[in-house]
Parts: C-alpha cells; sequence; structure tokens
C-alpha cells in the first residue's frame, strides 16, 4: 500500500512527463499490442476547440470534462483553476472573466508550471498567474476567489476531504465552484485499484459518487448540482493488461461503472458558525 506522499511522488513523475510531451503525441502512445500509460489520460478528455479563449499550446488532453464552460463565470471574476496543467482551463476562464478580472492556475508539477508561464507569456496575459503547490494547502490566502475550476484532479490527490476544505477556505462567501472529476459506481477490481499508473489515470484514484458528492456537503457547501455525467469506457486492450479474460468479463458486466461527473456548489453567502469564512 502506497504512502500519501509516494502517490503524490508518483503522480508528479507522471505528470513531469506528459508536460514535455505535445497532444498528439500523448493522444498516439499506444505502443504496439500493449498501451502506454498515456493512453488512460485521453479516453476521458473532452473537445475544447470551440470555446472562447481555446489556446492548442496549452492542451494536453488531460481533462474529463469542460468545467470552465459550466463555471458561471462573470467579468471582473477572481478564477482558481487546482491542477492548472499547462493553462487550458485558465485561458478560456480568462475570455470569460476579461481582462479586468484574475486568474490564478495552481499545479504541484515544475515542468507544468514552466509549461503554462510560456503559454501565458505568448499571448500577453498579464492578469494570468501560475503558483506551484499543493492542492490540499492552496497558495492563496482565505476568501479570495469568486469561482474555483478543477479539471479530472482531484482523484490525483490521496486526501480529497482537505481539498474540499481548502476550497471552502479560499472562495469568498457566496462563491462557488465546478469541478469534473472521475467517480465510481461499485468495486473497481482490485488490479485496477492498486496500480500506479492507473492511478495517475485518474482511474484507481476515483472514489464511490455518493461518497464524493457527501463530502461536499459535509465541507458546508450548499446547492450541490450535478452539471453533466457521462459514462467512461475503458477499451479493451488497456483492461487486458490488468484484468484476466474472466475478470474483463465480469468487470464489463456487472454493476460496476465509472464516470465523469461536473459538479456545481456554493460556499454559503453568511456564516453559519464561527469557524464558517475562515
Amino acid at each position: 500500500m502506497q504512502t500519501d506522499e509516494q502517490v503524490k511522488e508518483m503522480v508528479k513523475q507522471k505528470y513531469s512527463e506528459i508536460a514535455l510531451q505535445d497532444k498528439d503525441t500523448n493522444q498516439s502512445s499506444c505502443c504496439g499490442s500493449g498501451c502506454c500509460s498515456t493512453e488512460v489520460y485521453n479516453i476521458m478528455s473532452d473537445d475544447y476547440t470551440e470555446l472562447k479563449g481555446y489556446n492548442p499550446d496549452a492542451d494536453l488532453g488531460l481533462g474529463c470534462g469542460l468545467p470552465t464552460q459550466f463555471a458561471k463565470i462573470k467579468k471582473g471574476d477572481v478564477v482558481i483553476d487546482l491542477g492548472s496543467g499547462a493553462g487550458n482551463d485558465c485561458f478560456i476562464a480568462r475570455a470569460e472573466t476579461g481582462a479586468e478580472g484574475k486568474v490564478i492556475g495552481i499545479d504541484f508539477t515544475p515542468a507544468m508550471i514552466n509549461k503554462a508561464r510560456l503559454n501565458a507569456e505568448k499571448l500577453g496575459f498579464n492578469n494570468v498567474e501560475f503558483r506551484q503547490g499543493d492542492i490540499e494547502k492552496i497558495p492563496v490566502t482565505s476568501n479570495v476567489a469568486d469561482v474555483i475550476v478543477s479539471n479530472c484532479v482531484l482523484n490525483l490527490v490521496p486526501n480529497k476531504d482537505n481539498v474540499f476544505k481548502e476550497i471552502f477556505r479560499v472562495l469568498k462567501p457566496g462563491g462557488h465552484f465546478s469541478i469534473s472529476d472521475v467517480v465510481v459506481v461499485g468495486n473497481l477490481p482490485n488490479a485496477l485499484r492498486k496500480d500506479a499508473e492507473m492511478y495517475a489515470g485518474c482511474v484507481s484514484g476515483a472514489i464511490q459518487k455518493e461518497v464524493y458528492l457527501e463530502l461536499i456537503k459535509e465541507n458546508g457547501f450548499t446547492n450541490v448540482q450535478l452539471q453533466k455525467e457521462k459514462a467512461i469506457n475503458i477499451p479493451d486492450d488497456i483492461l487486458k493488461n490488468y484484468l484476466n479474460e474472466t475478470e474483463l468479463t465480469n468487470f464489463k458486466t456487472g454493476n460496476t461503472g465509472i464516470f465523469s461527473i461536473t459538479v456545481y456548489s456554493e460556499k454559503p453567502k453568511e456564516c453559519c458558525g464561527t469557524d464558517c469564512c475562515k
């Protein structure tokens, strides 16, 4: 069983490798009879190309939804993107918040931060910044953000409860988030749960859908809404790396499902207790 720190280090190493590749390389990474790990990352991604602010240099195909499309960002908002990668969601958020707003991207991986900063510099954006940090300890002061977005990142964090606590702290009273993530219904086979590559690919790190939604409520958020949900189908040529034929058949015909969801929720406008607005 890996410790939380070992999981984080594995994720950092894997996403450092991905940061040095372009989207086409990531998406064509099936190697002969067995698929490389990056194949897993791209099964879930949605098409950003029609969204205002889209920049192909910032799109590594790592998401599992379009949270910025649902995030209700207004002109002048302060937006924080957790797990900002090469900056894709930040630049789309900037198209919504405008030059008068501010966008802050947080990422764990130095190589991703460097790539995002280069992209922002090329675009000439002086109101988009990128900070290296752990989203279990967001490097932002309390009550700053109008909106928080995140795209297929909480699965990479061992302690998701800590992240939601931090999201609550950083949001202004009355602020909200829109997060795309992967959840499961039923129990994943042990081989998928234990494999490090599947963790980095956001599969084995997924928790139960109802547990995920309950975590949000337990941390004080209100008006929880599922904005989008879609089934994730992992190709057989990937599953065969982890499951034998019997396990594969049972997995595909059983009650287990892997889903991408986009969830919206709000921090209450008024404090409901002594710790509410900290």
